[in-house]
């Protein structure tokens, strides 16, 4: 990979004025104060980076980290409040749903008004029209005003010019997000063609599989400033520390085993679930003569995290309080895909792992520990404490989609699971 710099990022920053109220904003302009009435917003806080030509570099972080900003200001959406981007290359930009398009033009029509701002003449466009019409696949929608499409077929044909029209840098926000399992497929085909001949890529993202796959480098931001920049597995480490409030600046990133110790016990003596994204919509219901009062999911650091990568051993531990004897509690976990379908749980009755009878007021820790199987996406686990009293079956406490998992994979197969098969070819 050469080293000719594609785009450079040198001390950028953007402020926004906040104001409390209207008319602040309104004196100000008018010059009718010398009181500042506006507070300081930096979306972005003095952020270096450079991209290579040739790579794909990715930029993770939290919501509001400053990550679709600094593409506005990289295809020059946004003007900057201080710095500057240099960009060597003709540009594809695909930021958000809607950017660039006539919502009263037909689709037809918005292939030629974005070809046309990219920088190609109309014979230019027409000799890429059949490969754009057919990468967005949308039919005779193509002559039909883009407001009458849905989010898919936009996004379809958006990411059709985008990617047809042979920039030399493409740079993506999340609007793929929101095409088919299909297209994502095709678009993803499309990023390694891509790839293979040297084009540069710039792609934000929360899907970390996504990240993993197919970037070479990843910049992770965090409140407008960058962190840290480096390999997609050091960079998704680091993110999830942030998602549980972790400094991981500060966290020894050669792992050292008696520092991951001393994070565990920290995580151990306080409540698990004030260190983890829980669903503020949790349904639950039950009896309560048992209560779930604890719960997380650990990495094979013994972290608290929601994102597990795929192939990885992980922990499932849930605390149980019982408020009342009970015969024979059990535990329980499930996961859900998105859509509420079933994937796979387990349970201290089936595992064989039976709780001995409870006083009341005793407390329960069970740990379910498993290889992370299923392929590379978002999951919700609900969790459960049934069991028996005076003979009878009761649900004692359920939590349902009380929390989110993303399995982190740069490898899916077919369905739910992996099979982990073992492949050997034999030719002549």
């Amino acid at each position: 990979m050469g080293e000719k710099i594609a785009i450079q990022v040198r001390n950028l920053s953007k402020m926004y004025k906040l104001y409390d109220k209207p008319s602040d904003r309104l004196k100000e302009s008018l010059g009718l104060t010398r009181k500042k009435c506006y507070r300081e917003h930096f979306a972005l806080n003095h952020v270096n980076f450079d991209v290579r030509q040739g790579e794909t570099v990715g930029i993770i972080g939290t919501n509001g980290s400053g990550k679709s900003t600094i593409l506005k200001i990289i295809t020059g959406v946004l003007n900057p409040t201080e710095g500057e981007v240099t960009v060597n290359g003709r540009i594809s930009a695909l930021l958000e749903l809607g950017a660039g398009f006539n919502m009263e033009y037909s689709g037809l029509e918005n292939v030629y008004l974005n070809g046309t701002m990219i920088g190609f003449s109309r014979e230019e466009i027409d000799a890429k029209l059949d490969d754009i019409l057919k990468f967005a696949d949308i039919g005779d929608f193509i002559n039909q005003p883009v407001k009458t499409y849905s989010s898919g077929m936009f996004v379809r044909l958006a990411f059709a010019v985008a990617i047809n029209i042979d920039p030399e840098i493409l740079i993506v926000d999340e609007a793929l997000s929101v095409g088919d399992v299909f297209f994502q497929a095709k678009c993803y085909h499309k990023f390694e063609e891509f790839k293979k001949m040297g084009k540069t890529i710039l792609f934000v993202s929360h899907d970390l599989s996504a990240v993993s796959k197919y970037c070479d480098r990843v910049v992770l931001l965090n409140h407008g400033e960058k962190l840290e920049e480096g390999s997609p597995k050091a960079m998704v480490d680091m993110y999830k520390q942030l998602l549980v409030n972790q400094d991981p600046i500060n966290t020894d990133k050669n792992g050292n085993q008696e520092e991951e110790r001393d994070i565990v016990a920290q995580e151990m003596s306080g409540s698990w679930k004030s260190n983890f994204q829980v669903n503020p919509d949790t349904l639950e219901y039950g009896e309560k003569l048992a209560e779930i009062v604890d719960f997380a999911v650990f990495d094979s650091n013994g972290r608290i995290t929601n994102t597990i990568e795929k192939g990885s051993r992980f922990q499932i531990k849930m605390k149980i309080l019982f408020h009342e004897a009970i015969q024979d509690p059990i535990g329980a976990y499930t996961f859900k895909d998105t859509r509420g379908t079933e994937i796979t749980g387990t349970n201290t009755m089936f595992e064989k792992a039976y709780i001995r009878p409870p006083k009341a007021g005793e407390t329960c820790v069970i740990t379910f520990e498993q290889k992370m199987d299923l392929q590379g996406g978002e999951y919700l686990i609900s969790f459960g404490c049934t069991g028996y009293r005076d003979g009878d079956f009761h649900v004692f406490h359920r939590l349902y989609d009380a929390c989110n998992i993303t399995v982190v994979s740069t490898k899916n197969t077919v369905g739910f699971y992996d099979m982990n098969s073992k492949v050997t070819v034999e030719q002549d």
